[in-house]
């Protein structure tokens, strides 16, 4: 006689402080699973989908399911509740019409300070889950621009930033003109001299030097702010002379200037975000 027949599905264990990602099982069968690779998998007993580190739980979510369960994901999140440091809402966006529900997604993810990451495959999704393990110890300056503190180097990557120019050209430049300062100081006449100068180079060098900060918009915008429209202070001004005039109304006039002055800046509207909730 036989005995009873053994599962096959993986054993469930309290999540240790290893190299796996911890799965939940309702996760079972989810073919990002295929995806993930790099790092090891173990079913555990947690309250996210994915715990991707010590402080790290992802939550996943398909917008196909979605569409058929709105209330899913406020049951998760509701469980979820403070449980992670950081919790990270993985959409997979495997629907055509997907702009209404993430944004909705997003609106709830903000007010319950969930990071949300969309992929738009399984490999993707896969990917993301890898990725997050593999740098769970790594330093954020891992992903930082490396620029060497030489002289050389900073006028390289400073030079570099204006269109057109590249490290060719800023090699030319140091050798004709020797710093920052004589580059800066350099005629047009100068610039197009130099092999490999044409007038659009010399054009945009010239206006990373000189071009203001400040445009005509700006600029504009600053002047309105610091002036008053004339008619609302001659409006001011009438109030002011009636109220001269008529003592005994005083209250009244003094009521209306300040209504007066009050329209000089409306108030700023309100962020559409706010609007939905």
């Amino acid at each position: 006689m036989s005995g009873p027949a053994k599962s096959n599905a993986p054993p469930v264990v309290v999540p240790g402080s290893g190299n796996n990602i911890i799965l939940n099982p309702l996760q079972r069968g989810n073919p990002i699973l295929e995806h993930v690779r790099n790092v090891g998998k173990e079913y555990g007993d947690i309250v996210a989908d994915y715990q991707v580190g010590r402080t790290t739980g992802v939550l996943f979510l398909s917008l196909k399911y979605h569409r058929l369960h709105p209330e899913y994901i406020h049951t998760r999140i509701e469980k979820l509740g403070r449980s992670y440091s950081l919790r990270i809402l993985l959409i997979l966006c495997d629907i055509t019409e997907h702009k209404d529900a993430i944004r909705e997604l997003t609106k709830i993810c903000l007010i319950n300070t969930i990071t949300v990451i969309v992929a738009f495959s399984s490999e993707e999704a896969g990917h993301y889950l890898s990725t997050f393990k593999q740098f769970e110890y790594k330093p954020p300056t891992m992903i930082k621009e490396r620029v060497d503190k030489d002289y050389t180097s900073m006028l390289r990557s400073s030079l570099t930033s204006i269109s057109k120019v590249n490290k060719t050209d800023v090699e030319t430049l140091r050798t004709a003109f020797g710093s920052v300062a004589n580059i800066a100081k350099a005629s047009p006449e100068q610039l197009s001299n130099l092999p490999g100068f044409g007038q659009v180079k010399v054009k945009n060098i010239k206006n990373a030097f000189e071009k203001p900060f400040r445009n005509q918009v700006t600029n504009t915008l600053a002047s309105m702010a610091s002036t008053q429209d004339p008619s609302l202070e001659a409006i001011v001004t009438d109030d002011d002379a009636k109220d001269d005039e008529n003592p005994g109304s005083g209250g009244m006039a003094q009521s209306s200037g300040g209504n007066h002055r009050g329209r000089v800046r409306e108030p700023s509207p309100v962020w559409d975000i706010e609007l939905d909730l």
